[in-house]
């Protein structure tokens, strides 16, 4: 089963949210320790900025191995070609291009 990328942008966003506050404890634990000293506002805002970084990552990244995974389910398909993804569900055959049903499509 494809993952849409809006849901891909959601599990990032909870994903980099879930880990934000132990970011921002360990640099309040850690900076201490390498002689820097910031205020809990300056500690959140580094934080919000490395989020926004994380976020876009981890999406970007998401797409890519999607893409993988969509182009490798396309070559399994036996004798068929994809056309536009295998999440699209249409392939090209002796020239014309079919809809195969999804339970028809080769399983992961």
């Amino acid at each position: 089963m494809s993952q849409s990328r809006t849901m891909s942008l959601v599990e990032s966003i909870a994903n980099v949210l879930a880990g934000f506050g132990v970011a921002v404890a360990t640099q309040i634990a850690i900076f201490p320790l390498f002689g820097l000293r910031t205020t809990l506002a300056e500690d959140l805002a580094m934080g919000a900025i490395f989020t926004v970084v994380s976020i876009a990552r981890s999406y970007c990244l998401r797409r890519v191995f999607e893409r993988i995974r969509a182009r490798a389910e396309c070559s399994n398909a036996a004798g068929q070609r994809c056309l536009g993804g295998a999440a699209t569900g249409l392939f090209k055959r002796s020239g014309r291009s079919v809809r195969v049903p999804h339970s028809s499509r080769t399983p992961r």
